[in-house]
């Protein structure tokens, strides 16, 4: 028998917070995956990616900045530019800065994923599910740990970690990491590592005080900094009658065959700065747990890059852009194909980010500071009727602003305007302060209404109220662009269209305010035949609120794509709908011999209204990023997962995600329905196994093999569809599709209570694919970004 070889020791059941209260996993009425500290040590997860990497049905793309990180889960994606589609929970608090999940996730305790919409507990955003982190909390005696990484492409990291006791009733933590690397990919002009380096560190500090066995106080600061590049795309087109008509197949590119080559004149920056401050209280009744928290957080991000619009031409007059030409030309340079450099701008073809200085360049801002607060009351667990009920608060400040600057070939300045006759003087500009506030109640009710069955009922309702002021000076004036769409660019125009009066009669941007509300209910029940198996069902509203674009996005669309030539007929908004989503699920878990084998399921299926998906455009005005909205979108599905304790050294594991997504209706792209939704893998596996074997009595040793399989995968609503372009030929998204792709993750390492020493392989066999395809199909291409490739290093720590 498979399973003969089993020992008779017991593995050590899991316990989750997943409903803001301590439970088995078993009895959760909810799909969950939960990674164990045990496990985050043996796989070596230290950043997001990683325990993304371990879980079915989940995904994750990020590119483009270190705070632009957006999962996917069963199907619901977080629109870059507008807010998660997942609630974070961090020790207990929840966070709300999309840029908060990109972080060392160094020294953790646990890790529980949970799909299908949570906003009932958690609340607005939590509509896909909800990533809950535990970290270890400060012990009672005096702990230190250090951790070292060296890699391959100069990369290194390290963490120090102190913990203990001030006093019998106060106890300190202590940390640090810093992450470095000169990344896997080289900028051939520059002739230097400046396309994904990396570098940043964060210094964290934790108090927690007991002054009683019912009171408990937690406090804790976390600084940190990045300095990172920014903006690692290339370009691939997709204009099939060029391709045809010049004979050169580049013009029509299949995005998985793109060989990637950075060219850039300007070297990418991103810099992140991020501060976090909570506190956070738990007092014990007779009647159950008060617990209240409070958090401050400010994170501040910038960008400089290359810029977009080296095809458009409107740079053409400018001096530094000629000599560019007229120099890189002369020493015989060769951009990629299709472009090509001639002895003046007018006879070369450009794309963006090349190494001449007629695509300009671009800084972006995004930088938001928020204050959050709860509180709760949870019923004591050991009763047959258990609630909690809340109360919750938060208040947002967020600017964000995108410019179009001119290359004049002393790098970026890092404004947001710049007026003519600068340097780097500012051509287009979209700058805006968004604000909200939210309020929020809350409060669930679980219910044993046999000794094995269970019926529970969870409700929140979520007011937000959203506010946003454009901040582009009205007076300023371009140098080069303007709005005529004649192919001569004459310049003395408005930085944003909606300034102007003969678009928009008023001449200003006014103040506008928008309130969404929401009620979201969720109802489960839970039946155990058996202590080994549980059966449960739940169905929930999901819901994220509307909210506000860049002001002046619906008029650049219409001035830049909607007029003649292009008349692409494309609907773009300054706002944006909220999202609502309808969720079912049923499904099983099972454990057997003494929870050595556990085997879980379920199916699913989800319909969602007016669901956030992110637009790129780029055009004569620079670029620009929207949300839009998929008026309607349905998605079922099904999931499975098996883990096994083979014998105590060995064990393997192995889950499953497949599901068929349909866009049923899209008014501002009408031609869509029946496609797939965005960044959504058709399918996902992951699997792997362990050895955890002594060799004496003091070390053992650990090797362990991570697979993960993602599924063909669509980025943008527009799909094998023709759209007119604005070089005057029709786009074909055929080869827009990113292929079905597989990574390995190999770890071999010798260990003890108190040290260990691990080579690692991450992507083993070196899979080329792509990280993420983001289409511009009236651009008639794709910005397409490269995924890390094979990694090799060594991980080592020491405890004491």
């Amino acid at each position: 028998m498979m399973f003969s070889a089993v020992a008779e020791a017991q593995v050590e059941e899991i316990i989750v917070t997943a409903r803001q209260r301590s439970e088995t996993l078993k009895d959760v009425p909810a799909s969950i995956t939960a990674i164990t500290s045990e496990t985050i040590a043996n796989a070596g997860i230290v950043r997001a990616e990683d325990f993304v990497a371990l879980t079915p049905g989940v995904t994750m793309v990020n590119t483009a900045e270190v705070g632009d990180t957006q999962v996917n889960i069963r199907g619901i994606n977080g629109a870059r530019d507008a807010e998660n589609s997942f609630g974070l929970i961090i020790d207990g608090i929840l966070t709300t800065n999309p840029a908060a999940f990109n972080r060392e996730y160094s020294d953790l305790s646990q890790i529980e994923i949970l799909k299908g919409p949570q906003g009932a507990l958690y609340g607005r955003n939590a509509a896909a599910g909800a990533i809950i982190v535990t970290t270890r909390k400060p012990t009672d005696r005096q702990e230190s740990i250090i951790k070292g990484t060296v890699a391959d492409n100069k990369s290194y990291a390290t963490m120090v970690a102190s913990s203990g006791p001030v006093n019998d009733k106060v106890f300190y933590k202590l940390q640090g990491d810093w992450r470095t690397t000169d990344g896997f990919f080289k900028n051939t002009f520059l002739n230097k590592k400046a396309v994904d380096d990396y570098e940043g560190y964060n210094i964290a500090g934790r108090l927690v005080f007991e002054p009683s066995d019912e009171t408990s106080i937690d406090l804790k600061a976390r600084w940190g900094q990045v300095d990172a590049a920014s903006i690692s795309f290339n370009a691939a087109f997709h204009l099939p009658g060029f391709a045809a008509f010049l004979g050169n197949p580049d013009l029509n590119e299949n995005v998985n065959k793109h060989k990637f080559s950075f060219v850039n004149n300007i070297d990418p920056e991103n810099d992140q700065d991020t501060l976090e401050l909570s506190a956070k209280i738990d007092q014990e009744y007779s009647a159950g747990t008060l617990t209240a928290w409070a958090l401050y957080s400010n994170i501040k991000n910038d960008l400089t890059a290359d810029g977009t619009s080296g095809a458009f031409g409107f740079f053409n007059q400018d001096p530094a852009c000629r000599a560019s030409v007229t120099q890189l030309t002369a020493q015989r340079f060769r951009l990629p194909s299709p472009q090509f450099l001639a002895p003046t701008p007018e006879a070369s073809f450009l794309g963006p980010y090349t190494p001449t200085a007629c695509d300009g360049t671009q800084f972006q801002v995004r930088n938001q500071k928020d204050i959050s607060a709860e509180i709760r009351f949870a019923s004591s667990s050991d009763q047959d009727l258990r609630w909690i009920i809340g109360a919750y608060g938060l208040h947002i400040d967020r600017e964000v602003g995108v410019n179009l600057g001119i290359d004049r070939g002393r790098g970026v300045t890092e404004k947001l305007f710049l007026p003519r006759g600068d340097v780097n003087a500012t051509e287009s500009l979209v700058h805006d302060n968004f604000k909200s506030d939210v309020y929020a109640a809350f409060g669930s009710v679980a219910y044993d209404i046999q000794e094995n069955t269970e019926f529970s009922i969870a409700l929140r309702y979520d007011r937000e109220e959203r506010k946003v002021r454009n901040l582009v000076p009205a007076t300023a004036r371009t140098q080069f662009v303007d709005f005529t769409n004649d192919g001569i660019s004459g310049g003395n125009a408005f930085l944003n269209p909606a300034l102007d009066p003969t678009i928009n009669p008023r001449g200003v941007q006014a103040v506008k305010k928008n309130t969404f509300d929401q009620l979201e209910p969720k109802i489960s029940l839970s039946f155990q035949p058996s202590e080994e198996v549980t059966l449960y069902a739940n169905w929930g509203i999901g819901f994220k609120a509307g909210g506000f674009n860049n002001q002046g996005s619906n008029a650049t669309v219409n001035v830049f794509f909607n007029r003649a030539p292009t008349n692409a007929a494309l609907i773009i908004n300054d706002d944006f709908r909220e999202e609502t989503s309808s969720a079912f699920e049923v499904g099983f878990k099972s454990e057997f011999l003494d929870r050595r084998v556990n085997l879980t399921g379920a199916a699913y299926h989800n319909t969602i209204d007016d669901m956030q998906f992110f637009e790129f455009l780029v055009g004569p005005f620079g670029l620009l990023r929207v949300v839009n909205n998929i008026d309607k979108v349905r998605i079922y599905g099904a999931e499975l997962a098996l883990s096994a304790q083979i014998t105590d050294e060995l064990s393997v594991y192995a889950g499953g995600n497949a599901l068929d997504s349909k866009i049923k209706k899209m008014v501002s792209r009408p031609y869509t329905a029946g496609n797939k939704s965005p960044y959504t893998a058709d399918y996902t596996l992951n699997f792997g196994t362990q050895l955890d074997a002594p060799i004496t009595d003091a070390f053992n040793l650990l090797a362990r093999a991570d697979f993960s399989i993602i599924g063909p995968t669509w980025f943008h609503v527009v799909q094998c569809q023709s759209r007119p372009t604005l070089f005057g030929a029709p786009s074909d998204g055929c080869g827009q599709r990113r292929n079905a792709y597989t990574t390995v993750d190999l770890r071999v390492g010798i260990q003890s209570d108190a040290w260990s020493i691990t080579a690692f392989a991450k992507n083993l066999a070196n899979s080329k694919h792509l990280a993420e395809v983001i289409p511009a199909p009236e651009f008639g291409g794709s910005f397409i970004h490269p995924a890390a490739r094979r990694l090799v290093g060594v991980d080592a720590s020491i405890k004491f």
